[in-house]
């Protein structure tokens, strides 16, 4: 009834959004998990080559914010400990070891003595009072 209506009320033409979700279902009908892959690649790869790092830096922040609205902690834990064993699956204790390093380089870049001196400090209280 509701494609009469639109037909009617467009003197017997489809709507655009009608048009739209037809070409859509059929296109979904006739293709495969793979062409959807590789036109998704080819858009990435012609998005990339028009848009500068600014502009994914700030659709990634816009995607962020909007994710942690519509989400509490429970889902990025949920979603942390799935990354986490998809990781563990695919790499070996060599990989653990080398991005250790990196981020304990990184982390050595970025702080002064005092900053180690202060967390050594937490995490000796911490001990502590575990040990109670």
């Amino acid at each position: 009834m509701a494609n009469n209506q639109n037909n009617n009320n467009n003197n017997g033409k489809m709507s655009r959004e009608e048009a739209g979700r037809m070409g859509g279902k059929a296109t979904s009908r006739n293709h495969d998990k793979e062409f959807y892959q590789e036109i998704g690649e080819k858009g990435g790869e012609a998005t990339s080559q028009s848009h500068d790092k600014e502009f994914y830096q700030e659709i990634g922040e816009k995607g962020g914010e909007t994710t942690s609205r519509n989400h509490d902690k429970e889902f990025y834990q949920e979603i942390g400990e799935k990354g986490g064993e998809a990781t563990s699956r695919n790499h070996d204790k060599e990989f653990y070891q080398e991005i250790g390093e990196k981020g304990g380089e990184a982390t050595s870049r970025n702080h002064d003595k005092e900053f180690y001196q202060d967390i050594g400090e937490k995490g000796g209280n911490r001990s502590g009072n575990n040990n109670s």
